[in-house]
């Protein structure tokens, strides 16, 4: 039986839009990450079979299939071919999937896997023209289709979640991630990079730009509702629109090993979901339980689990649905305080999965993440 195993993960420090990263061009950013993992993991770049890479916004220079624009951009062989996806929210979760499919099924024995995506040079929504007015107007004959922040706002709703508990999980988070940087959880995960300052002047970023170490509950509280007049969701239980990029490489355990590398982690479920394109954040309950079902786990066995903070009011249905223990749900923060860079979140989610569970001698790890029109990917590993 081939198995494929997580050997090494990097991510970039995520900076805000028009922040510390706002020079970098997308295709290169995620050059540098794919290097960076060559140069952890010491793996001849010519065994690379495939790179796998997650993109939501595939316009201007995310467009013309950047992974491959980034594998010539890199140190890899011009001969290692690549392919570029959009699964939304969950694209590089999605992509760590497809290439330990590929691997699983002997059509490779190593590739790469991860995502990138520059909110600041290639704005959100900005691949279809700007809105939802470019939409097929069939579907809305069908389908009641909103933005991703009114489905928010339903399932706050829905479960009876006030703002003051959004606001409460969007302040755990920024303190979470701000503790875990400071006692430098990230640092084995994260490549530094030249950034820029608002003044223009180059530094070296080494944390996560969004982390609000000082954050005030009671300015959180102040905040105007952003997709409703009297509605919940504000710029502060919220996602950070974000650039950045991350990359894993995974390989068929029994070639690693003979190689002299070490396998970090395997897959126990891959899964995706779709449902209700309207209340479409909430598919994460069911892909929970079917990657659980196909673990053949309890959620009580999970030991870190990474749930794309999108807004707060997903993570807190989550929360009200499966009452797991707290403090193993983003114990490092989420993406109210790092940012959501979309189409890289899901391989950065990964990599501080993967981090956590061996910082904490972990065995079992989840990740779920919402997605737009009512999908959701979900991922459990086993730490080796």
């Amino acid at each position: 039986m081939r198995e494929a195993v997580i050997l090494e993960a990097v991510r970039t420090p995520i900076g805000k839009r028009n922040g510390a990263l706002r020079a970098w061009r997308p295709d290169a950013l995620y050059a540098r990450v794919l290097d960076a993992l060559l140069e952890r993991s010491g793996l001849d770049p010519a065994l690379i079979g495939d790179v796998v890479t997650g993109c939501v916004t595939q316009a201007g220079e995310q467009g013309a299939n950047l992974g491959r624009l980034a594998v010539l951009l890199s140190r890899l062989p011009k001969e290692v071919p690549a392919v570029t996806l959009n699964r939304m929210c969950g694209s590089s979760q999605q992509a760590v999937h497809f290439a330990a499919q590929a691997i699983a099924a002997g059509d490779l024995d190593f590739a790469i896997a991860g995502g990138v995506e520059s909110m600041t040079r290639a704005p959100m929504f900005s691949d279809i023209g700007g809105g939802f007015h470019t939409l097929n107007p069939a579907l809305f004959q069908r389908y009641e289709l909103v933005h991703q922040g009114e489905s928010a706002e339903r399932i706050a709703e829905r479960y009876g979640f006030s703002r003051e508990e959004l606001d409460q999980w969007g302040y755990l988070s920024h303190k979470r991630a701000a503790r875990a940087t400071e006692e430098g959880r990230f640092a084995a995960q994260m490549l530094p990079l030249e950034g820029l300052d608002p003044e223009g002047r180059p530094f070296l970023l080494q944390r996560d730009e969004g982390v609000r170490p000082d954050v005030d509950y009671e300015r959180m509280l102040s905040l105007k509702p952003v997709f409703r007049e009297h509605g919940v969701i504000t710029a502060g239980n919220a996602s950070q629109v974000s650039d950045g990029a991350a990359a894993l490489l995974l390989g068929e355990r029994a070639k690693a090993e003979a190689l002299g590398l070490r396998p970090r982690a395997r897959f126990l479920a891959r899964v995706v979901v779709a449902g209700d394109p309207t209340l479409q954040l909430l598919e994460v309950i069911p892909a929970t339980r079917k990657a659980l079902e196909r673990a053949r786990l309890s959620l009580k066995d999970i030991d870190v689990m990474e749930i794309n903070e999108a807004f707060a009011s997903v993570v807190l249905a989550f929360l009200r649905e499966f009452s797991p223990d707290p403090e193993r749900v983003n114990p490092n923060g989420g993406a109210i305080a790092h940012g959501h860079p979309l189409g890289a979140t899901g391989a950065i989610l990964m990599t501080k999965l993967l981090h956590e569970l061996e910082r904490t001698g972990g065995e079992f790890g989840l990740q779920v993440m919402c997605i737009g029109h009512g999908q959701a990917t979900a991922t459990i590993i086993q730490r080796i």
